[in-house]
């Protein structure tokens, strides 16, 4: 009987829990959670916003050889009309001597080196109608070669500016979903991740300025750097941010580098190609620390000292100290270099 009365009580349990809505059953993500998928979802922009600077730099630097090309064509096509002008005067020059027929079906043939093979035959052409011949044919040799690099530039420079667009599609489509990720919370709930948000970042800025304060910071290029971005903290990230009071990871060390005499482009990426390599083991305070994933490089640093550096990390933090090993976050630690 007692066998008989559990078990009812098993059937009747099942069937409460099998009458509770769905929603129930599956529970809900903690803030925490909601958290942790913002934080991901601003680290893959930040990766994302790095990409499109690369290839904004890329485009930019394309864009000027192309430009240059572009005059070098004007330039080869102003000497090939001014040779062209030297073969009308030789042509007339035979036409008066009576010897027009031969020369000028090789003067006006569509291969100008057929004129200029058989030039030297030829009697009635000068050695400096010959010279004029021959710079001809270069110039307009050249004219062509440089014509086809105009193409060859000009398709770079759109594959840069599409990887351009993408990169920086990816960036807003990942900054929206966090948003909308934040809105899907309850009032009380945003204001509640939004508070542990500010008192996360007001510890770290807390916890920088005294590491800052305690760090040997060093003489020469880097320790200007350095001490320029160490007053930073505490400024928002923002892509795209190169200063004076919102940063990228880059824009941060382009303006550092700035205010120690070095120029330096807005790109993680190409950043971290100047300077001379230097081994984990001989690093020191001031030199340029980089990171990323399946070979590309996505966030840059520079060194503090004590396996530390200062960096802008990604949308939602602020400038700040932070220590990395072999990993920092989801990336790789890359290497080091020293302007």
């Amino acid at each position: 009987m007692d066998f008989l009365r559990l078990g009812g009580q098993i059937v009747a349990s099942a069937l409460v829990v099998s009458l509770l809505p769905i929603s129930a059953a599956i529970a809900a993500p903690s803030i925490n959670e909601i958290q942790s998928r913002i934080r991901t979802l601003q680290e893959q922009a930040a990766v994302a916003g790095e990409a499109a600077q690369q290839a904004k730099v890329q485009y930019a630097s394309l864009m000027s050889k192309l430009e240059s090309v572009q005059k070098q064509v004007a330039d080869d096509a102003a000497t090939v009309a001014k040779f062209k002008n030297s073969l009308g005067a030789i042509a007339f020059e035979q036409y008066k001597n009576g010897t027009m027929s031969r020369s000028l079906e090789l003067l006006f043939s569509s291969d100008p080196k057929l004129f200029l093979t058989a030039a030297g035959s030829l009697e009635s052409v000068t050695k400096k109608q010959a010279i004029q011949l021959k710079q001809y044919s270069v110039a307009k040799q050249r004219m062509t070669a440089t014509s086809l690099t105009v193409n060859d530039k000009l398709a770079l420079a759109k594959k840069a500016q599409a990887r351009f667009l993408a990169q920086e599609k990816s960036v807003m489509s990942k900054l929206a979903e966090a948003k909308t990720l934040f809105k899907s919370l309850s009032k009380a709930k945003q204001a509640r991740l939004a508070r542990l948000n500010k008192n996360s970042e007001k510890a770290d800025k807390k916890k920088s300025l005294a590491v800052a304060a305690k760090s040997k910071l060093g003489r020469g290029r880097g320790a200007i750097a350095l001490r320029y971005a160490i007053k930073q903290i505490g400024d928002r990230y923002v892509w795209g941010g190169a200063g004076m009071t919102v940063w990228d990871c880059s824009g941060l060390v382009l303006r550092a580098y700035e205010a120690a005499g070095v120029r330096l482009p807005h790109s993680a990426a190409v950043q971290a190609r100047y300077g001379k390599a230097v081994s984990l083991s001989q690093i020191r305070p001031g030199d340029l620390v980089y990171f990323g994933s399946n070979r590309y490089i996505s966030h840059i640093g520079i060194y503090v000292g004590k396996g530390q550096m200062v960096s802008a990390p990604r949308a939602g933090a602020r400038v700040k100290i932070q220590s990395f090993t072999p990993n920092f976050g989801s990336l790789s630690y890359y290497g080091a270099r020293r302007l």
